[in-house]
């Protein structure tokens, strides 16, 4: 920063920001530690050559140079030469860092920093030409707000997303043999991630982040319009469990042979998806708008994690494990490993998350949750940093913790593996933030998230003594335990002396006690049709029962609404 008063001593002074290299020489990171030095307006010359110089130097002062024509070190080897305690060159172009080589490093012992045209000609209107500087660079706070709010959205997307997800896939089980013909049948079915599958997806990942590498700039562009198709679809996923229950717009499309309007849908869920369309088009406009565009952002991601919690299903624990190991080592490799491949020493993770300092369009990509520092640190003049949570650090623990709820609704746990994986996913996020504070790096939070998910899950498991079925992941509806009063064995046909049709309406059948000593009678006939009906309405809703609190009704009108 370079903070400006009037040598008049009004208006009060300003800060402004410049780019400088502390390797040149370092500036103190407190303003009351500055020397204020006037500044000496040379901006009419380049400062290459000696013929340059003012014929009384640069004593006790800090020239203001203009960009061009000559090396940095040789602009401000001159300025030293001539007695200045400092140099400041004014840029028309992009900032970069006033660069050098070692040997000139040592050889240099003044501060060299860079301007902005802007920024000086708004100097200049403001204090005049009659001005004192001093140039100094505060250090960041340790630790800031903002991963507070990273936090509690990334633990409440796993939450919710896993809460839900695990929900909904038990009452599809559970509802699938009456949904199949019926206007109730879902329309987003969930989709089983095989080891195959697991293999295919990180190969991806790895060739698109080192394409994404090498042409960020033709690339980052069909992320951002994949992130506002995926995103609107995200959207309309979560709000139309709400939309759904509105009294109005219950009206549908007349019918037609349009694409996807033949199916008539109804004009509150069609406004409904216009809406989630158009939320994604105001953020591919205004994307570039720090101020604001961030949360919208990270509203469209969370949206979009949720549905993909929803829709992606690991079917056992096998496949948890061996998805979170794969990407765990990904992770890593591409932020610790990778800065020793590459000729700029960077990672390639952080490069292409953050954006390449080198990239012409400076588009971020849109798949992490920002926020940006909310401290009132002055080099927030400069830049508005921003703290980043990539999707995979959500998604791919977050798919560990629905299959923690599936099992806990599986084994009528209390939801016990669903609290303890949610938990284990805060702490792993609060080391990870603890790990970026103390190595003041990008860290892979993955290396964090995986063990503590993973292994709270899997001792839990073992402590329960369920370790077996949990990495199995047996199937749901068929391997539920049956019931105390359910028969064992095949269904009996009632006697001709009790003819099935005396049962009056809406009346159980009598619970006998189960035989304990005596075998049951052999069938000698198989059941009719109407008697195997007639008992399954006794055998199913406390099977449901046992599974969610919620009347039959509700769940067959509202699938998967309640999560």
């Amino acid at each position: 920063m370079v903070h400006v008063v009037s040598e008049g001593g009004s208006p009060k002074g300003k800060d402004y920001c410049i780019l400088y290299n502390p390797q040149w020489a370092h500036l103190p990171q407190d303003l009351g530690k500055a020397s204020f030095l006037q500044l000496r307006d040379w901006t009419a010359s380049l400062l290459c050559s000696p013929g340059d110089l003012p014929a009384s130097g640069f004593s006790n002062q800090i020239p203001l140079v203009t960009r061009g024509n000559c090396t940095f070190y040789e602009k401000v080897r001159l300025a030293q030469g001539s007695g200045a305690r400092g140099l400041l060159i004014v840029s028309k172009e992009k900032l970069v860092p006033p660069g050098g080589n070692k040997t000139q490093y040592e050889e240099i012992g003044i501060p060299v920093g860079l301007l902005s045209y802007k920024d000086m000609l708004a100097i200049f209107r403001r204090f005049g030409h009659a001005v004192r500087v001093a140039m100094y660079a505060p250090s960041e706070p340790v630790l800031d707000y903002n991963m507070v709010l990273i936090f509690i959205m990334a633990v409440g997307t796993v939450a919710v997303g896993g809460y839900w997800a695990g929900s909904g896939d038990v009452k599809r089980r559970y509802m699938k043999h009456k949904r199949d013909d019926g206007p109730e049948k879902q329309e987003d079915e969930a989709v089983d991630v095989t080891p195959v599958m697991i293999c295919v997806f990180v190969v991806m990942c790895c060739l698109m982040l080192v394409l994404l590498y090498y042409f960020y700039d033709h690339l980052v562009y069909v992320i951002i319009a994949i992130f506002c198709l995926a995103s609107s679809t995200g959207l309309y996923s979560c709000l139309a469990p709400f939309v759904s229950r509105l009294p109005f717009g219950k009206c549908r499309v007349p019918d037609n042979s349009l694409p996807y309007f033949h199916k008539r849908p109804q004009v509150r869920m069609l406004l409904l998806a216009l809406l989630c369309a158009a939320t994604s088009m105001v953020w591919g406009v205004f994307r570039n708008e720090d101020q604001w565009a961030w949360v919208l952002q990270d509203a469209l991601g969370i949206t979009f994690c949720l549905y993909m919690l929803k829709t992606i299903r690991l079917p056992t624990f096998k496949a948890c494990t061996l998805l979170l190991l794969v990407l765990f080592i990904y992770d890593v490799f591409f932020v610790f490993i990778t800065p020793f491949l590459t000729k700029s020493g960077n990672s390639i993770m952080v490069e292409v998350a953050t954006g390449p300092s080198d990239s012409a369009t400076h588009e971020k990509l849109p798949m992490v949750l920002k926020v940006p520092r909310l401290n009132a640190s002055p080099l927030a003049l400069c830049d508005r940093p921003f703290s980043l949570l990539g999707f995979g650090d959500i998604l791919v623990p977050g798919l560990l913790v629905a299959y923690c709820h599936r099992f806990d609704i599986q084994v009528q746990s209390s939801r016990i593996y669903f609290v303890a994986s949610t938990i284990a996913y805060g702490i792993g996020l609060l080391v990870t933030f603890l790990a970026l504070v103390l190595m003041q790096r990008g860290q892979p939070a993955l290396l964090y998230l995986v063990p503590c998910t993973l292994l709270t899950s899997g001792t839990v498991a073992l402590w329960r003594r369920e370790l077996a079925m949990f990495w199995t992941g047996s199937g749901f509806a068929k391997d539920l335990p049956q019931p105390p009063w359910a028969p064992a064995t095949t269904l009996q046909p009632p006697k001709d002396s009790e003819p099935l049709s005396t049962q009056p309406p809406g009346q159980e059948l009598p619970k006998a006690p189960l035989p304990t000593k005596e075998l049951p009678e052999p069938a000698h006939a198989a059941p009719t049709p109407e008697e195997v009906g007639a008992e399954a309405p006794a055998t199913e809703p406390s099977i449901l029962a046992g599974s969610s609190p919620e009347p039959i009704g509700q769940d067959q009108a509202q699938p998967g609404t309640s999560a």
